[in-house]
């Protein structure tokens, strides 16, 4: 494990300018996005895309949701902070960073937009060995967070800042992904970072932990798809992403109606992860993750909506902690422009999809009313 504690300066500079792409590591075969032709190429913050996460996209991708869209999703660099280094750089048509990754980009003059925000309520967690969860959120101050890459400070501190915790009080450590997790169960730190879907796969694995859960104590938003602002400012492109996100949305509409058929299609499109989770377990794992996709609806009335006056509270609070510097303005690079298209898929033929859809026997047995009572 790297016990080297993480600095803010090195933080910034993981996404420095004169950084290359190829520095950053794990690209493979990468090559130059091509958009304009009808092709979209998104990208990922985890360094695996053998997840629950990304089901609305296996979803899309089965029942045709897409349309004549040549679409890929792909894993990135273990660092969560390349993604938009990639988006940038036209390695990548899409990334999917975390708000405060987002806003390091920003600050560092990336020009991007953000244009479908997946979690409406935040989606990151806390997770302590098991007896060992303070009392409140602050109770985390003097405690070590052990993170899956140096890069997810940029998520912790914001996050904790806004729930009134002091954080010149917080030490991090990088676990390395993906063994992070193990790195806490093992005794090393007090606790870690994790997120809704991935808390349940840890359980898969063994690492049964108590959390603190973003969603009860944080008012800040989760991570949304970004794109480059050129391509946001190309009528034409406008139309092919209006029309690619319409296939996200239609697949969160399905895993809202039928979460067994949703998660099955994962398990299926990755046969490797039956050996971390059962279907049981992994139908948890994709709840939680729907529950944050769906978050603050009575606010956000659609998929993909963002909801300002939480991303104009991350964006000051970050630069109040000296992780950004200057004024983000939220209208300038958070935009709902693409929401109404991308939410005006066929309701019918989704329904008719889900509740028609064939599950297999162990996936008939999942309690889906248990696990939406344990959520």
């Amino acid at each position: 494990m790297n016990q080297m504690m993480i600095g803010r300066r090195r933080l910034l500079s993981l996404t420095a300018a004169g950084v290359s792409v190829a520095a950053l590591g794990g690209l493979g075969n990468m090559r130059k996005a091509e958009a304009a032709s009808g092709t979209v190429r998104w990208v990922s913050p985890r360094g695996t895309i053998e997840v629950l996460d990304d089901y609305p996209y296996w979803v899309g991708k089965k029942f045709g949701y897409f349309g004549d869209i040549e679409t890929t999703l792909e894993p990135g660099p273990s660092d969560a902070t390349a993604c938009v280094k990639l988006v940038d750089q036209n390695q990548a048509d899409m990334g999917y960073p975390s708000p405060g990754v987002f806003s390091l980009g920003l600050a560092q003059g990336i020009p991007l937009v953000s244009v479908f925000h997946m979690g409406g309520a935040d989606v990151f967690d806390f997770a302590f060995r098991k007896g060992e969860k303070p009392a409140d959120i602050k109770g985390i101050e003097g405690k070590t967070i052990v993170l899956g890459s140096a890069g997810w400070q940029s998520i912790c501190d914001p996050m904790l800042k806004a729930a009134g915790v002091d954080i010149t009080k917080v030490k991090y450590v990088d676990g390395g992904w993906p063994a992070w997790g193990t790195v806490l169960k093992q005794g090393n730190g007090d606790a870690a970072l994790s997120w809704e879907g991935w808390r349940a796969q840890w359980k898969g694995q063994g690492l049964d932990f108590d959390y603190f859960l973003g969603r009860d104590f944080s008012k800040l938003p989760a991570n949304s798809f970004v794109i480059r602002k050129a391509d946001f400012d190309d009528a034409a492109k406008k139309d092919l992403y209006a029309n690619y996100l319409k296939g996200w949305a239609a697949g969160l509409e399905f895993g809202r109606i039928n979460p067994r058929a949703a998660t099955q299609i994962v398990m299926e499109q990755f046969p490797g992860l039956s050996s971390q989770m059962n279907p049981s377990v992994a139908t948890e794992s994709m709840m939680q993750l729907a529950n944050v996709f769906a978050g603050r609806w009575d606010e956000r009335k659609k998929w993909g909506y963002h909801i300002p006056e939480s991303w104009q509270l991350f964006f000051d609070t970050a630069k109040e902690i000296g992780q950004i510097q200057g004024d983000i303005k939220v209208e300038d690079v958070v935009k709902n422009d693409f929401v109404d298209a991308a939410n005006g898929f066929d309701a019918a033929k989704i329904k008719a999809d889900a509740d028609g859809y064939a599950l297999s026997d162990d996936y008939k047995k999942v309690d889906v009313e248990s696990i939406k009572a344990a959520l």
